[in-house]
């Protein structure tokens, strides 16, 4: 396998800065530090597979002749994904979108789309607030103009769950953080030593992330967190990965708590040839999957299911037009990511084809 993985590496390392970064990522880069310190009852979140339309409801949306937009916070495949997902079911019920934004992770360019978006007065929203304070304003313009707004991820602070907005989709945070931990389980059996790099930012889905991984790993018979460390940029991630490595070179895996980050510690094993310590993260990027594919460092990501979370968005704001209630949280599920699988997730995830250095990397 390394004979025959060395031509296909290099010519990955030249197209590295082509290939879009990460896929899920983007949910939590935009968290405000608000939003993970509401207090919210999990307990009555529910899963995306309970929200349905009837025929019948489906034939009272139809005959609404409603519209739809979508106000991102910016772009990827992740997003392209989410907005397939929205798109192809607001197109099934009869609902035309008339308008797709991307902020470019700028709230100011956020607040001038959703103004734009206001004057076209929609009957549902779909967005993904990039500073819910510097936003709030234009959301309820858009509000008051009639929209129904479903939110991903990120609460608005003020905003009433069936006031303000009818819901909030979002991933499994804790189950995905769970199944993290577990993923090392199944690889090493007992008694693995573990490096834990966690976000250390109040960020809503990475904060939930790396707390259910830490209490899994507690759980799990002589496995143990030997080292910890937190950072807050991404560039950070290098330096912290080669300091551990220095340190306790006896570790059997790190932690990341996404996957961009996860890149720069990637980095730094292979500038120390270390190919026996795996990593472990969050999200489908295309770097660490090529990683994966080519049985190096990365062990294994938890992916959620944009394509799901978009059409499950949708879903519910067409309810909304029912007055129908919806649930606070509705969470999308999971996949635990290996390279046995990696092209059957990516369908799964993106409802795209793979893309062909990845595919070319798994026929190696």
């Amino acid at each position: 396998m390394k004979e025959q993985g060395q031509p296909i590496w290099r010519n990955i390392r030249k197209l590295q800065k082509l290939i879009p970064l990460t896929a899920g990522l983007l949910i939590s880069f935009a968290m405000p530090t608000h939003a993970a310190e509401q207090n919210i009852d999990w307990q009555q979140a529910k899963q995306a597979k309970s929200i349905t339309i009837s025929k019948e409801q489906a034939q009272k949306i139809k005959q609404k002749s409603l519209t739809a937009a979508m106000a991102w916070h910016g772009a990827s495949p992740w997003i392209s994904a989410v907005s397939r997902g929205a798109s192809d079911t607001f197109e099934a019920l009869g609902i035309k979108v008339v308008a797709s934004t991307d902020a470019q992770f700028d709230p100011a360019k956020q607040v001038a789309d959703l103004e734009n978006i206001t004057a076209l007065k929609p009957n549902i929203l779909l967005s993904l607030s990039v500073d819910g304070t510097s936003t709030k304003k234009s959301y309820q313009k858009a509000i008051n103009a009639g929209a129904e707004l479903v939110l991903l991820s990120n609460p608005i602070p003020g905003f009433r769950h069936g006031k303000e907005y009818v819901g909030i989709v979002t991933d499994d945070m804790f189950g995905m953080g769970k199944a993290a931990a577990t993923s090392i389980q199944q690889a090493f059996g007992e008694n693995a030593k573990i490096g834990m790099i966690f976000h250390d930012a109040k960020y809503f889905i990475t904060n939930n992330r790396d707390s259910a991984f830490r209490k899994q790993v507690a759980t799990l018979a002589g496995h143990k967190i030997v080292v910890e460390k937190g950072f807050v940029k991404e560039h950070e991630t290098s330096a912290i990965a080669a300091a551990m490595i220095l340190q306790h070179p006896d570790l059997d895996v790190i932690y990341v708590s996404w996957d961009a980050a996860a890149e720069g510690v990637i980095e730094a094993l292979r500038s120390f040839g270390n190919r026996d310590i795996k990593v472990v993260t969050h999200d489908l990027g295309v770097n660490n999957l090529l990683d994966m594919a080519m049985q190096r460092n990365m062990l294994a990501t938890i992916s959620d299911r944009p394509y799901v979370i978009g059409a499950t968005m949708a879903k519910l704001g067409a309810l909304a037009t029912l007055d129908l209630p919806a649930p606070h949280f509705t969470l999308v599920p999971y996949d635990a990511v290996t390279k046995d699988n990696i092209a059957d997730i990516w369908q799964q995830a993106f409802k795209a084809p793979l893309p062909k250095m990845l595919d070319l990397a798994l026929k190696q």
